[in-house]
């Protein structure tokens, strides 16, 4: 099936919010093996809505929008599904019923504007709303144009917490129901190796495939790898895929972290708690997102006791007992700053693992010698102190300190045994 996306609202147009809608609902479409051919926004104008959804309709199957199901007089998307599905609206007691009793529970009183949500089409499949008031729906209707071929729309909230909670409970039940056999998939997650790389490595694979599928991805320094089989069953689905992914782990184990699309703080992080081994952390040029990226993971106080951002050249000798003629003699972005950082770090800390970063993120600061990109990681556990020295090169510095972020994890993950 192949699915158009519209999100409804003239404040995106303007710019004033961030349309993370879409984002979401690729994302779930894509993974329930319905192919996305369009996102489309469209302001609070009847006739452009009514329009948009026809031109939608051409090549897909599906529509699904995001906002305009409101109480105010500019909320007509209901309205427009009705027009284009050759339906109207009717009153829904049970939705009335529904808008009360949550505008009691918030001590709002009922509205006028509030008994309007509950005006819903004749047919429709009703989505309740378990975040807020107004109700999404399911509607469907002839393919227009002479065609006897059906067609689906689907009306949710704009709010995104509305409207990530109505898709999960009611919209992919319903969707599930539309579609023949199931899809399951496993995403791959790799460190280390570029997507050209990644997808060269894997072509054995690639070549010729017809069900799993595989896909590789880029993003924020790392690449992952998407597998996934759509069968009569979710076992045997279940099984191509697993099959399929360690074939992948025979072409590219050693860049595999995770097989489950965990990302790699969660990885690393879970490997500490599992273990119970602590851990303090020493930052130069990352600043602090390494331990940023540590405490959004539930728990980790029980393994996690701090991270420094040890800035300045002073702050390392005061903070980790950095020597001076360390600094003096090799720099602050050194291997041997680095592993003194780490085992001062630990050493403060009394920690199990010591972990520190220094680098020149850019986009200035380099020299001929010590260019931009260039980050030293140290790494104390153990008996060991090792550091490794990355030398990308690249000017950007937000790519520069996110590759050293993750770096620093896949230091621990291959380290730390």
């Amino acid at each position: 099936m192949k699915a158009a996306i519209l999100t409804v609202g003239t404040e995106i147009l303007f710019g004033e919010i961030t349309n993370t809608n879409s984002v979401f609902l690729s994302r779930r479409l894509n993974d329930m093996g319905i192919d996305v051919l369009y996102h489309h926004t469209v302001g609070d104008n009847p006739r452009r809505l009514a329009e948009m959804i026809g031109i939608a309709f051409q090549e897909s199957d599906i529509v699904i929008t995001t906002g305009g199901l409101g109480p105010t007089q500019d909320d007509m998307t209901k309205e427009i599904a009705c027009q284009v599905m050759g339906d109207h609206l009717v009153m829904h007691d049970d939705i009335l019923d529904f808008i009360r009793n949550r505008l009691l529970a918030y001590k709002a009183e009922m509205s006028e504007n509030n008994v309007k949500q509950a005006l819903l089409p004749s047919r429709c499949r009703v989505f309740f709303n378990d975040a807020g008031t107004a109700p999404g729906f399911a509607l469907d209707g002839p393919a227009g144009g002479g065609s006897t071929e059906k067609r689906w729309i689907a009306c949710l909230p704009g709010p995104p917490k509305e409207m990530t909670r109505m898709f999960e409970k009611s919209v992919v039940p319903w969707l599930e129901e539309l579609t023949d056999g199931c899809l399951v998939y496993k995403e791959i997650r790799t460190f280390g190796i570029g997507e050209s790389d990644l997808e060269t490595a894997l072509l054995p694979i690639i070549d010729g495939q017809t069900d799993p599928t595989i896909a590789t991805y880029a993003k924020n320094g790392e690449c992952s790898v998407r597998v996934a089989s759509k069968r009569k069953s979710r076992e045997e689905a279940e099984r191509a895929v697993d099959e399929m992914v360690d074939q992948v782990k025979k072409y590219v184990g050693k860049f595999i972290y995770s097989t489950d699309g965990e990302e790699y703080p969660l990885v690393v992080g879970n490997k500490l708690m599992s273990r119970g081994l602590t851990i303090a952390a020493a930052e130069s040029c990352t600043g602090g997102m390494f331990g940023a990226a540590l405490t959004d993971i539930p728990g980790i106080s029980a393994v996690f006791d701090r991270s420094l951002v040890t800035y300045s050249n002073q702050a390392k000798i005061d903070e980790l007992g950095v020597r001076p003629e360390t600094l003096e003699k090799y720099g602050a972005v050194s291997e041997q700053t680095a592993l003194e950082m780490a085992e001062g770090v630990r050493k403060k800390a009394g920690t199990d693992i010591g972990i520190s970063v220094t680098g020149i993120a850019g986009p200035d600061g380099g020299t001929e010698e010590k260019h931009v990109g260039l980050v030293y990681i140290g790494l104390s556990f153990g008996n060991q102190c090792i550091c490794r020295k990355i030398d990308r090169r690249i000017k950007e510095r937000q790519r520069n300190r996110r590759h050293a972020v993750l770096s620093m994890f896949d230091m621990i993950f291959r380290n730390v045994q």
